[in-house]
């Protein structure tokens, strides 16, 4: 037998970690375990995979038109690389810093970027992560705008003074050749020309620069005099300058919305002036000023009319119109309305040579959260097909749910219904970007991602190797009916926005049942079918879910005190009690409170209803006595049952949804037997109050359960109003009490007026006992500790946190396994519920479902956030599913089947399943039908759990939890020992603790930024194979050759003119920069960065050598893991010498 040896993980591991490591219980010796564990430490790795989405707070853009690669710059120092559909690289500046622009090293494989702190940094982009070779660091001037010519390695620097540094990006140092701005213009002028906005040299001789201030001055340098050939000078600031490509004339933008033609030879005043938007006034005087446009780009085509591409400049009369792009054509423009606020566009030319015929064919707009790719070939110039998954913030995301290692048929089957939902109206032509190349991983298991979001739609993504792609859109607000303008808003909402949010999901990839929690307190459920219908009426059931505790008087002198009673109270639709208590149409009137009216409005007239997920029930929670519903919480389904459960502050509620019938309607206290230790007697600061309605007509002093569990459609009890001066026995007003459950929650439960109503919205997009018992207002999670806050705690309702369907022994006498749903709740504890299904599928539509609760089976600290059920062996025992047919097809078999459990022994006393269970502050495996713990682990004690999952991992299975304080911690099944303890990502946002997920085969993720996924692993074995899983951005490429000068043109000398930098630029010519300007700092990717890594490599393996011997461990294995990774290392940096000699004459920039 296998003893567990409990040890350290990590050598920073906390005492709070070693004083909480599991423990077997008394009685149950850990030598008499029969499961084999095979997870070990070494098995676990975190790290971060890929990010999918837009990037978040775009400030720049660049594009390289040989390796047809874009790159986008954050206002965070995060870069983001594209190429074809599934090649994207994600990387990171360690300052955080902005990036203010971005130039590649066209065909080079190297990018360079600018920061807002006047840094500039030089990747390698042949490697599949990129790194940083060099980093230059200014300290007195502040950059403004960079400039790299074509086949140069020598990079302009344009400030904030107004002067221009030169740098060498092959060792990235400064020259000494520096252009001043007091050189650059006029002595006479007696005021700076602000910052450098552009610098640009002439396409057909390199020597000539272009310099263009803010002021509206611009300066054409000759580099090898040293002087300023001309000066052209205009009234209004500069935003932009582009060059025709013969070199002889150039456009300005400017802050006015005019556009400014100067030929180079004649600066005394502009070819033309014109502003695109402005009106022309018929008197002759100047057109009336317009907003600045931001930019400007003039391009060329051989055989016809340029095309001049710009931003802004729109009338200032123009109140409310959006963004626009203007492209003006021979004698047409045309303007393009934008989504969003323009960020940057370049327009894609056919070659790089800037002294040749442009030929552009696409124009690239970055807005503020969208791509565009723009047409220029066609008429009307039609938008490109994105390919890239950068919607995901079209609508805010509200949840996320991640499957791993699903059905394989799945993935078609959604695509197949998705690809029909597809937008017309695209370019017939390919995705421009389509560059890099898909990396050659083995991973190959499909993986579906889930997102829900603020407008009520799911997306369906195929996450597979990788990648991201939209497969299937579902739009849940299609089942309600519509608000037209704001004074028909319905004063039933419970949110003042976004009131069709998704809250919660439940989906069966193998059955294709969904299930949707929304903010409103309404529950959809869906299901799959391949053929389009039209539903006449959506099913509806209307659910009465409310809470209400007598008061507790103060005992007299003497006196014995009233017990506390709580009372319940189950009804589904107004339509199914008898007698209603109130009438069945709802009570909205403006002198009577809201009554039995659900917050949202379903659609009366028919539905049509695609291929795809289709309504099958709609359920919604309902006004009471004016107190809106309570959001739900928690939300399961199992469609072997066909049943339905949620739960809220209030209680929990299961549905049929095959029957259409509400099942079980129960508050909290009811779950609890009368002698559990587990239940609590609730105070309320209420004043007691009548329940209104009937009782049950019985003269037992108990309710039978095999009543209580009856449909409410298919077993109607016999019920009586009472007179108000009849007079009731303690037995019937404990009946009335017990059969009805009407009951008021607390005031601190319950939300209302507008106030609320924003907090209510604030909150419930996320995790409700989160958002209640944690959140501070300076967004950190920080449990207040003052009397108040703690009487609170102490007296709050008790809210279902978690259900899980599984086929176990509902009590400690069973012998055999049937259906039952675990219960957990805020309070810790976990509580049993037996289901007794029908025997046969036809009875199944027939007979209703019995419902009982079995009581609590043990109690943990903090709310419960998972279960599980494993079997002797330690496998996991998932819930039993119906596989899936479609509902609307005549030739499939329609009978349901519920796939039967695997039952163990029967023998009693020999627990044959194991049940785990997960707080947020510890774990515990309870051995069924026993209901004895066995192993428990404290997992924080200064912190508490945000996300737990019991997952698979190596064929077998383990605990993945994600805590408050950023650590992610694995324990294994069912010992809970600590497997792996990282310090990840301490919680900032409420959207982390919203979005984080687990999944199997070491797989989670999280939303990042409000339009960006990150996809972490845990997994080592993923961790080793991620390199070439990853995709890559370089793919070797000739450079187009250079344009033909023709014959006479190279008789005559009417070409381009070249220039030798390396004599100008050179130390030899222009000396030394002065070191203090700025500071070299070399790259982790450089040979002095591969040099250090190594090294630090080496110390931190003798420093854990010396940790591990006075641990007394040995370190064989280690030692030679240790001369192994120093002989890589030393290989690596000779082949990085070798690759350095290689390319060194070839203009290769990688040391």
């Amino acid at each position: 037998m296998k003893k567990f040896n409990i040890r350290k993980v990590l050598d920073g591991l906390t005492a709070v970690s070693s004083s909480s490591s599991s423990a077997a219980q008394p009685g149950t010796p850990r030598d008499n375990d029969v499961v084999q564990e095979t997870l070990q430490s070494e098995h676990f790795q975190l790290c971060k995979t890929v990010r999918h989405g837009f990037p978040y707070q775009s400030s720049s853009m660049a594009f390289d038109p040989v390796q047809k690669i874009l790159a986008i710059g954050t206002q965070t120092g995060a870069l983001r690389l594209f190429g074809r559909a599934g090649v994207e690289c994600y990387c990171q500046h360690d300052s955080g810093a902005a990036v203010i622009q971005l130039q590649f090293l066209i065909n080079e494989g190297a990018l360079v970027s600018a920061l807002t702190d006047d840094s500039i940094h030089l990747w390698n982009l042949r490697q599949k992560i990129p790194a940083i070779l060099h980093s230059l660091k200014f300290n007195r001037e502040r950059i403004t705008y960079c400039h790299l010519p074509f086949q140069s390695k020598w990079l302009y620097i344009g400030t904030e003074r107004g002067n221009i540094h030169i740098v060498n990006v092959e060792s990235f140092t400064l020259s000494g050749y520096v252009i001043m701005w007091n050189k650059a213009i006029e002595l006479s002028t007696k005021t700076h020309p602000g910052p450098v906005v552009h610098i640009s040299d002439n396409p057909m001789d390199e020597g000539k620069l272009l310099i263009g201030f803010e002021c509206g001055v611009v300066v054409l340098w000759d580099l090898k005099s040293k002087k300023a050939d001309y000066r052209y000078n205009y009234d209004e600031a500069i935003h932009s300058v582009a060059w025709h490509h013969e070199g002889k004339q150039f456009v300005c933008s400017h802050s006015d919305g005019t556009l400014t033609t100067w030929n180079v030879r004649a600066p005394a005043k502009p070819a033309q002036i014109i502003t695109p938007h402005g009106k022309q006034p018929k008197d002759g005087k100047k057109p009336e000023p317009c907003k600045p446009i931001l930019k400007v780009e003039y391009k060329t085509t051989r055989a016809g009319d340029p095309f001049m591409v710009l931003s802004g400049g729109l009338s200032y009369d123009t109140v409310g119109r959006r963004p626009c792009l203007t492209v003006m054509h021979g004698k047409s423009t045309t303007v393009l309305e934008m989504d969003y606020p323009i960020v940057d566009f370049l327009t894609l030319c056919e070659t790089p040579y800037p002294n040749d015929y442009q030929e552009p064919y696409a124009v690239v707009v970055l807005l503020e959260r969208d791509l565009v790719l723009i047409d220029l070939g066609q008429i009307g110039y039609p938008i490109f097909e994105n390919p890239y998954p950068l919607t995901i913030h079209e609508s805010p995301v509200t949840c996320c749910e991640y499957f791993a290692d699903c059905t394989a048929e799945i993935i078609p089957a959604l695509y197949s219904v998705g690809s029909r939902q597809k937008r017309q109206g695209y370019s017939k032509k390919e995705w421009p970007i389509s560059g890099g190349n898909w990396g050659q991983g083995t991973q190959s298991y499909p993986e579906i991602i889930l997102t829900g979001h603020a407008d009520g739609s799911i997306k369906f993504w195929d996450a597979s190797a990788l990648m991201l792609q939209v497969l299937y859109k579902l739009k849940t607000a299609k089942v309600f009916e519509r608000a037209r303008g704001k004074d028909e808003k319905p004063s039933t909402d419970i949110v003042e926005e976004d009131p069709f949010a998704i809250q919660t999901l439940s989906w069966c990839p193998e059955s294709r049942m969904l299930c949707v929690g929304g903010v409103s307190a309404h529950v959809i459920v869906y299901r799959f079918s391949k053929q389009e219908i039209t539903t006449e009426v959506v099913e509806l059931l209307e659910v009465r879910m409310q809470c209400e505790f007598s008061e507790v008087e103060s005992p007299d002198p003497g006196g014995e005190q009233t017990p506390t009673l709580l009372t319940s109270g189950a009804s589904a639709s107004p339509q199914e009690s008898e007698p209603p208590v109130q009438p069945s149409t709802g009570n909205n009137s403006s002198d009577g409170p809201r009554d039995n009216i659900p917050c949202l409005q379903v659609r009366s007239s028919p539905l049509k209803q695609s291929p795809g997920y289709q309504v099958e029930l709609v359920i919604q929670l309902v006004w009471v006595s004016g107190e809106p519903p309570q959001q739900i919480t928690s939300l399961a389904m199992n469609s072997s049952y066909g049943l339905v459960v949620f739960g809220n502050s209030n209680g929990l509620a299961v549905v049929d949804y095959l029957q259409k019938t509400l099942l079980f309607n129960m508050g909290m206290s009811e779950l609890y037997s009368p002698s559990e230790p587990y239940q609590r007697q609730l105070r309320s600061p209420r004043k007691p109050r009548q329940p209104s309605g009937a009782f049950c007509d019985s003269n037992d002093g108990s309710i039978p359960s095999e009543d209580r569990c009856k449909s409410p459609t298919s077993a109607k009890m016999s019920r009586k109003i009472s007179s108000s001066g009849e007079q009731k026995s303690d037995q019937e007003e404990r009946l009335q009490q017990l059969d009805f459950l009407t009951c008021k929650m607390p005031f601190y439960c319950m939300i209302k007026g507008k106030a609320a109503a924003r907090r209510n919205k604030k909150w419930g997009i996320c995790r409700a006992m989160f958002a209640l018992r944690f959140y501070a207002k300076d967004n950190s999670f920080t449990r207040s500790r003052s009397s108040s806050v703690t009487s609170i705690d102490r007296e709050s309702r008790e809210t279902i946190s978690s259900f899980h369907f599984c086929e176990s022994y509902p009590r400690k006498t069973e012998s055999l396994v049937s259906p039952c749903l675990l219960v957990g709740t805020t309070q810790g504890s976990v509580i049993m519920v037996a289901l007794s299904l029908p025997p046969g599928a036809d009875q199944r539509l027939q007979q209703p479902v019995g419902i009982s609760s079995c009581g609590t089976i043990i109690r943990l600290k903090g709310g419960i956030l998972t279960m599980a059920l494993l079997d002797s062996t330690g496998a996991l025992l998932p819930p039993s599913y119906e596989p899936w047919h479609d509902p609307n097809s005549s030739d499939e078999e329609k009978l349901r089947r519920r796939r039967p459990a695997s039952s163990p022994s029967s023998q009693e006393g020999q627990d044959s399943q194991f049940a785990v269970l997960c707080s947020e502050k510890q774990a515990k495996v309870v051995a069924v039908p026993s209901q004895t713990c066995i192993y428990k682990h404290s997992i924080t004690e200064t912190s508490f759990v945000l996300r737990a999952d019991v997952v698979q991992m190596g064929g077998t299975n383990c605990i993945a939890c994600f805590c408050a304080n950023g650590h992610i911690m694995t324990l294994s099944l069912p010992s809970l020992r600590p497997l792996l303890d990282v310090n990840y990502l301490p919680l900032t946002d409420m959207r982390i603790a919203r979005t984080f997920c687990f999944s199997n085969l070491g797989q989670a993720l999280y939303l990042t930024s409000p339009t960006e996924i990150q996809r972490i692993t845990y997994s080592q074995e993923t961790c080793d194979n991620l390199q070439e899983m990853l995709s890559e951005l370089f793919t070797p490429v000739e450079t187009p050759e250079a344009p033909n000068r023709g014959f006479f043109k190279g008789l005559f000398g009417g070409g381009a003119q070249s220039l030798d930098r390396e004599d100008l630029f050179g130390e030899t010519t222009a000396g030394k920069a002065s070191r203090s300007l700025a500071q070299h700092i070399p790259g982790p990717g450089s040979m002095e960065g591969m040099k250090g890594a190594a090294s630090g490599v080496v110390g931190e393996l003798a420093r854990a050598r010396i940790a591990l011997d006075e641990r007394g461990q040995k370190l064989g294995e280690l030692d030679e893991r240790t001369a192994a990774m120093m002989a890589s290392a030393e290989s690596f940096s000779k082949h990085a010498h070798d690759m350095m000699l290689k390319y060194k004459d070839k203009k290769w920039y990688q040391l």
